[in-house]
């Protein structure tokens, strides 16, 4: 199991994070290019407007929180398996441990470089909603429909 980890662990997490990128920029692609194309006037209600905007904006922000945890399960597993190596050796090295021990912190680095971008990218789009839930506002009050929300708000 340990060898078996030992050549596959780096593939593996960094292949999951690499999907968890993949689908960030996809899904990143689509809502700009939604956000640009969108027809305000076509939505009569703010809930659906709402259901529109937020779109794939959960799996946005799954990425964003799971990436570090996903580097982390990478980093704890190649430490257990760098121990596991010095254990098996006989001898410690000080240098054996630090090479082990910074390749397995190599996971949790490339978690944040996929997380980060991804929180910002989520408050981005954020931002985007709140402008055009407002901008929603303002032509249904043009068209004189008035405002969802209740008078004295």
């Amino acid at each position: 199991m340990i060898d078996f980890m030992q050549h596959y662990l780096d593939a593996f997490i960094l292949g999951i994070l690499g999907l968890m990128s993949f689908v960030l920029v996809w899904l990143s692609i689509e809502r700009v290019l939604y956000y640009r194309l969108i027809k305000l006037e076509q939505f009569t209600d703010r809930e659906s407007l709402s259901i529109a905007l937020t779109h794939h904006l959960t799996t946005l922000s799954s990425i964003g929180a799971n990436a570090p945890y996903v580097g982390l399960l990478g980093t704890v597993l190649g430490i257990l398996i760098t121990f596991h190596e010095l254990g098996q050796s006989g001898h410690i090295a000080a240098n054996q441990i630090m090479l082990g021990l910074a390749l397995a912190l190599k996971a949790t680095a490339m978690g944040l470089v996929v997380a980060i971008p991804a929180i910002l990218i989520y408050n981005g789009f954020l931002r985007k909603i709140d402008v055009l839930t407002a901008r929603w506002g303002q032509i249904q009050r043009a068209q004189g429909k008035g405002s969802d929300t209740p008078a004295g708000f």
